[in-house]
């Protein structure tokens, strides 16, 4: 069935935030800072080692770099998109009616707006949720995004225990993403090719290691508002192809 994997996606992300947060009331404050702490190292270095992918080759046991330009327009191009539409504000202002609208009590949960932004960001962001639902919507192959909710499922347990129920509502904006892909699949099929999807996987793998530093250090990198980057592969594709 089309849409299935979303389901499944979102249903694996809700039984691991319902763990993590049954968690949390057991854990004292300094033990979540430091699960926090170690949980943006792991993003780190899942978004280093994708970026590397896209940046380095092996040309005759060389290694050289590749993708410069294409790292340096995307991030510029999607940052100045971004920054005009001024996404990281809206999800902050998302988050913080949801906190209004549930009558959230702000003492026991001061993470709410920053764990329904950063899960949303990471689960949306990388080339799992947009290959995945492109099957989905394609050959009904739900596979890739039920594989990629059991690892966000996984990290929303170690979100949920050290920042609360925002991590619920991440759900929301995974569901709208992945289903508009799903749905827009036949469209986008002509332009698919193995390049694209490096270069999505490479632009997505750097805005997930901004998410990890923001993890650490609190928010240093609007990461919202780099959001459009990963259109400017798209459109890349798309223009090549008219070529």
């Amino acid at each position: 069935m089309i849409g299935f994997g979303t389901l499944g996606n979102i249903s694996l992300i809700l039984i691991g935030a319902t763990f993590g947060f049954l968690l949390k009331g057991r854990l004292k404050q300094h033990y979540q800072e430091t699960i926090m702490s170690g949980l943006g190292l792991a993003v780190m270095f899942i978004g280093i080692s994708g970026a590397l992918e896209g940046l380095l080759v092996i040309d005759d046991g060389v290694i050289k770099s590749s993708n410069i330009m294409l790292m340096i327009i995307s991030l510029a191009i999607g940052g100045l998109i971004g920054e005009f539409i001024d996404i990281e504000a809206r999800l902050d202002n998302v988050g913080e009616w949801l906190k209004g609208k549930l009558k959230v009590d702000k003492d026991k949960n001061k993470g709410f707006v920053e764990g329904f932004v950063n899960s949303s960001l990471l689960f949306c962001v990388g080339a799992m949720a947009i290959i995945g639902s492109l099957r989905d919507g394609l050959n009904g192959d739900p596979s890739m995004l039920l594989a990629k909710g059991v690892i966000d499922g996984v990290v929303a347990i170690f979100f949920a225990s050290t920042l609360g129920i925002g991590v619920f509502f991440s759900v929301i904006p995974v569901g709208i993403y992945q289903g508009i892909i799903t749905i827009a699949s036949g469209f986008i099929e002509p332009f698919l090719s193995e390049r694209l999807i490096l270069n999505l996987s490479f632009v997505g793998s750097i805005l997930i290691f901004a998410i990890g530093i923001n993890m650490i250090f609190g928010k240093k990198i609007k990461t919202g508002n780099l959001l459009p980057a990963i259109l400017v592969p798209i459109v890349y594709e798309i223009i090549m192809y008219f070529i």
